[in-house]
């Protein structure tokens, strides 16, 4: 199954700064959001909503929305590379996906203003696994916050799954790198800024505040890119599109691609080890380095992370169209394997910090042709939002199940019930948060390893 070539509008041109600025700054506007949400504002949420259950509650928050973005992107890629519309193939859902997401951000606001919190059970009726997700999953006002958060992933994905196909149509391969290192920047800065502005300008301010700059950032960055990106029309009309046939086209048969197999499963690890500690990294701050209000630690760490991987992104991608995309990633996995375990021996906030900058210098490098690569081993270039979204599969497959392993590896290493200031207060054990840092570092060092098995990129 196929659609028609559409050439693009830069090919045989050299794309100068603004135009890579402008293609990638729905990168920014998309990492604002998920830096302020994922990293702050829903741990600390959850923390408020369901203080004797934060950890099963962010888990089961995250793991249930994280399949809409599994599926959405699936049907929305063949939906956009099939798009005759005169505004261009991947515009149209861009805009609309940017304007669900939006009433989705009002949402969250509304669930979470009206919001009661879920009380704590007696003592020495400490729940499972399971009789916690049952008491999370019937209260009302988790149940209200679950649905506005999945019908931002709704709105989020059908836009990021248009917009993935905009490097693979627009930028000759040749200056991919280049175009993955300003992905890198855009997405590093947008999610660095998400952090800064909702965790340090913003605090202390009503949720529905933080969720109205987020709503204001999305939309208006995002139009820079539906404003300045140029698209060509693909002619019609077509056939109708064969929905059997399309279910049955997105198994890529690893025998027949097996370099786009291998980087799918190469990039599948990464983030299953990058989403099972990002989720929990606020918590980690509170139970392992006791911080007590994280709401400025979190950003401040987040930021030394993003400072450097801002830096190493830029220029591992320029690097990595000359020396190759595999040198760069070996190098890069193996420094934030390396550095997630010296997160296991931190004592205080200072050599969080300074293992942060290390980390972040290695995933920026890791960030910058990531979708290089991705793009690099298509099957095709006339399905590229399809097979993007195959390819996308494989952060959100991860995402899915990442934040239900971490939960289920960090409370079944007990907590413990400290009285601070007159209030009660939950703690998780170190050891459950080193296992999961354990298992980060395993992913991350398979990501490198099973690269090896591409052959047609260097």
């Amino acid at each position: 199954m196929s659609t028609h070539h559409v050439p693009s509008p830069y090919e045989g041109k050299f794309i100068k700064h603004r135009q890579h600025l402008s293609i990638s700054a729905y990168w920014f506007a998309t990492n604002f959001l998920w830096g302020a949400l994922l990293v702050l504002m829903l741990p600390n949420e959850m923390r408020l909503m369901a203080p004797h259950y934060r950890v099963s509650a962010l888990g089961l928050l995250t793991g249930i929305a994280a399949i809409v973005a599994l599926t959405v992107p699936l049907i929305v890629g063949a939906l956009s590379d099939r798009c005759t519309s005169r505004f261009g193939r991947r515009r149209p859902y861009i805009v609309v996906g940017v304007l669900i997401n939006i009433v989705g951000l009002g949402l969250m606001a509304a669930a979470f203003t009206f919001a009661t919190v879920i009380p704590s059970p007696p003592a020495g009726q400490e729940p499972g696994q399971w009789e916690t997700i049952g008491i999370l999953l019937s209260n009302s006002s988790f149940l209200w916050f679950l649905f506005a958060y999945i019908v931002v992933q709704f709105g989020n994905n059908i836009a990021s799954a248009a917009y993935s196909g905009i490097i693979p149509d627009l930028i000759p391969q040749e200056q991919r790198g280049a175009a993955s290192g300003y992905m890198a920047l855009m997405s590093q800065t947008g999610t660095l800024m998400g952090g800064v502005i909702v965790g340090f300008a913003l605090s202390g301010q009503p949720e529905w505040i933080k969720y109205g700059v987020l709503a204001l950032v999305l939309g208006g960055v995002a139009a820079i890119t539906i404003r300045g990106i140029e698209e060509t029309t693909l002619q019609g009309p077509l056939d109708p599109l064969n929905w059997k046939q399309y279910l049955k086209s997105l198994w890529i048969d690893p025998k027949k691609f097996p370099d786009f197999a291998w980087v799918w499963i190469t990039r599948a690890l990464v983030m299953l080890g990058f989403y099972s500690v990002l989720p929990f990294i606020n918590y980690y701050l509170i139970d392992v380095i006791g911080i007590k209000d994280p709401d400025q630690a979190a950003p401040m760490l987040m930021g030394v992370i993003l400072l450097a991987s801002s830096i190493s992104g830029v220029y591992g991608g320029y690097v990595s169209d000359r020396i190759g995309r595999k040198k760069v990633v070996y190098l890069a996995n193996g420094v934030i394997a390396v550095m997630v375990l010296g997160f296991i021996f931190c004592r205080n906030f200072e050599q969080v910090l300074i293992v942060g900058t290390l980390f972040g210098i290695g995933f920026g490098a890791y960030t910058s042709v990531d979708w290089a690569l991705g793009t690099d081993v298509l099957p095709t270039k006339t399905n590229a939002a399809k097979e993007m979204a195959i390819w996308h599969v494989a952060m959100t497959l991860p995402q899915s199940i990442a934040a239900p392993i971490a939960t289920i590896i960090i409370t079944s290493f007990g907590k413990t019930s400290v009285k601070e200031e007159a209030e009660v207060v939950v703690h998780y054990t170190s050891a459950g948060y080193g296992a999961v840092f354990l298992m980060a570092a395993i992913c991350f060092a398979a990501g490198a390893y099973f690269l090896k098995n591409v052959r047609g990129v260097k």
